[in-house]
């Protein structure tokens, strides 16, 4: 006998993780799924529900000045549509076979069984964090949670130095650059690759180094933190690497995440080459019938390589959710995979990419031409027109776009979405050409930036046939 059967007719969706997948899926179950039908059990070890973890870089650098308005929906808001989210609860175990999970409460320490008949997994993913003499030293900040960027904030507050060094030069390293120049430090990013922003090939990551050189912030590149280094007060001084140091008043880790899965490891779930659970195109973890998992804490399909991916993005998150829900809730989604499209910026300067890196490509055995253009975001001698560089990948032979990086200052960023569509759609660079888009001076050249690499793009790959 089912434990829904136990219970009556009501069935019990238990949610693992607080956040935007986790709590889309039980708002999106709860919509189709009344609670006569379905109670829903959520669980979140922090203090905050359904938060902006995006929004975080922007919130410690003053351009958001309240928390809360990052926060989608508070813990009270999700009770009052009838779904028992318990806050500052952590799963320490699930047991497939019993169709329970274990919590345990943060704050009193007590354990506690919940049983299920559907289970949604939405753990996320947990920060990169070497295990490196004096890592844990006071000043020595993460940025994944409300809570982490409390705690940096505090630290700003109150250190009296105005020196700090950010470990990694990923989308929350810049982030966090940007954020501590706005609040008057003086910053040194410390990155063990050859370019900033490994999301882009080295030679538009190249630009972003400029850029970053031109606003004051001191770049390392080719360096490995090694040790933190600490004051006679127990708190950070100084980030070494094998060449040098680096004074510090306050440390900030941008290193990257990995998907928190040890949980659903220790359950005997299925997990991928990345980390990542792997689901089928309904977001339901192979091999298990009533089990989902969205969110950071999955991988995913790339359209574009056929392979599968670890991309923690936000947007993923929210749409997994809904995937997930509808299929809890008695209806049929399906999550058909990414392009890989992320946006960024570091002050005025605009990065996006999507799709393959050239690297990338090799790795799925892609033959591939590129091509590389400047532009400018406006007409030429329209006033206040901005330079833009524009990279695109074409496969060799058959001119499909495979990727496109953009690296420019106002009205760069946001032009990628038009190769993430026609990633998505298939398209060709000769297709790509002939696109109808906006045109007007204010707005774009009369052959906007992405359809002059489409053009060089596809006279390459004409070439080379």
């Amino acid at each position: 006998m089912s434990t829904g059967a136990a219970r009556g007719t009501r069935e019990r969706l238990v949610v693992i993780g607080g956040d935007a997948a986790g709590m889309s899926a039980a708002s999106q179950a709860r919509r189709l799924r009344g609670p006569d039908e379905l109670e829903i059990v959520a669980f979140e070890r922090g203090h905050f529900s359904s938060f902006s973890a995006c929004g975080i870089p922007y919130w410690v650098g003053g351009d958001v000045t309240e928390r809360d308005a990052l926060i989608a929906r508070t813990p009270e808001e999700h009770r009052a549509r009838d779904i028992d989210l318990r806050m500052r609860t952590e799963v320490t175990e699930i047991d497939v076979v019993g169709g329970r999970v274990r919590a345990r409460d943060v704050d009193s320490g007590a354990r506690s069984w919940t049983s299920y008949d559907k289970l949604v997994i939405g753990t996320g993913a947990r920060p990169i964090r070497p295990e490196l003499p004096g890592i844990d030293a006071p000043g020595v900040h993460g940025v994944q949670t409300l809570d982490d960027g409390q705690a940096l904030l505090d630290t700003l507050a109150r250190t009296r130095g105005r020196r700090a060094v950010v470990v990694g030069a990923g989308y929350i390293g810049v982030e966090m650059a940007e954020a501590l120049i706005n609040r008057g430090y003086e910053v040194t990013v410390v990155n063990r690759g050859r370019e900033p922003m490994s999301t882009l090939d080295p030679d538009m990551g190249r630009l972003v180094h400029k850029a970053m050189e031109g606003l004051g912030i001191t770049m390392v590149d080719d360096a490995e933190v090694t040790e933190v280094l600490t004051g006679d007060d127990g708190r950070v001084r100084a980030v070494a690497t094998r060449d040098a140091e680096f004074p510090a008043d306050v440390v900030v880790l941008g290193i990257g995440v990995r998907p928190e899965t040890r949980l659903a490891e220790a359950a005997g779930l299925p997990i991928g080459a990345h980390g990542g659970l792997l689901t089928d195109l309904a977001m339901r973890v192979r091999g298990h019938e009533n089990i989902w998992a969205g969110g950071d804490c999955v991988e995913v399909l790339d359209l574009v390589s056929g392979q599968e991916r670890h991309i923690p993005l936000g947007t993923h998150a929210n749409k997994h959710g809904q995937v997930v829900g509808t299929n809890v809730g008695g209806g049929y989604a399906t999550f058909p995979g990414v392009v890989g499209t992320a946006v960024s910026k570091v002050c005025d300067l605009e990065i996006a990419r999507t799709g393959l890196r050239e690297k990338d490509a090799r790795r799925a055995g892609l033959r591939f031409v590129t091509a590389t253009i400047e532009s400018t975001s406006r007409a030429g001698y329209y006033p206040d027109a901005s330079p833009m560089t524009v990279k695109m990948l074409a496969e060799r032979r058959t001119g499909r776009l495979l990727g496109v990086q953009i690296v420019g200052r106002e009205g760069a960023g946001k032009r990628v979405d038009v190769a993430a569509v026609a990633l998505t759609a298939g398209m060709t660079v000769e297709q790509m050409t002939a696109l109808d888009l906006g045109y007007a001076p204010p707005f774009s050249p009369v052959w906007d930036p992405v359809l002059v690499a489409a053009r060089k793009a596809a006279g390459e790959v004409e070439r080379q046939r």
